[in-house]
């Protein structure tokens, strides 16, 4: 037996609505199958940060395990030479500064909370160096993208003054300018040479220098 389906102005209406609810269903399902960090990306609004703090192999750590940044990326800022190499930025001609970019989720941390563990993470009483790297090429510096980022890295820099905690603090606070991401071979270089990396640490004396800064990590 044969059937018919015929198409009247009635039955359109209704078959479209079935195919929207249908459709609406399918989104919510793929939604639910991504996992968590990706459906972050994808559904959020993201902001940057960049900061200076002597390597950046050491300054990767302390923000990829904060709940609420995305991504870090070693790399070089505040210079005046194009598209400079490792080479070019350690040598200190290039004016350039070995930096970290962030991108997180504000809705998940704040670029408040990303200062505090900036600052527990370098010597603000060291001029143009830091730990065992020496030269301009390792100032610690707050590179800020827009005013409110500013006004927080001016304000956390001046608490830190007032507190009398340090004679002096050297650290910058710089407009953000054209970052250049690293060679590759620098990107995640702790978690790609863990030995090499906890050798430096170690022999630079950052750990060290940090716990007579600082005291003890939370």
């Amino acid at each position: 037996m044969t059937y018919i389906v015929r198409f009247t102005m009635n039955t359109k209406p209704r078959l479209m609505g079935l195919f929207l609810l249908f459709s609406v269903l399918a989104g919510l399902a793929f939604l639910e199958s991504v996992p968590a960090g990706e459906k972050q990306t994808m559904t959020s609004q993201t902001a940057r940060a960049t900061f200076a703090g002597g390597c950046f192999w050491c300054m990767e750590p302390p923000f990829d395990k904060l709940d609420g940044v995305i991504s870090t990326t070693s790399g070089y800022t505040g210079g005046h030479l194009e598209n400079p190499t490792y080479e070019e930025v350690s040598a200190g001609t290039s004016g350039h500064a070995e930096s970290l970019q962030i991108e997180y989720d504000p809705a998940r941390i704040s670029y408040a909370q990303l200062l505090e563990v900036f600052w527990r993470n370098i010597d603000p009483t060291a001029k143009d160096y830091q730990f065992c790297d020496h030269g301009s090429q390792y100032r610690s510096a707050i590179f800020y993208h827009d005013e409110e980022q500013r006004r927080l890295a001016e304000e956390s820099k001046q608490a830190l003054i007032n507190s009398k905690k340090f004679a002096a603090v050297y650290t910058e606070i710089q407009p953000a300018s054209k970052f250049y991401p690293a060679e590759d071979y620098h990107q995640d270089y702790y978690r790609k040479n863990p030995i090499r990396y906890k050798y430096y640490r170690f022999t630079c004396g950052r750990d060290q220098r940090l716990k007579e800064l600082w005291g003890e990590k939370k």
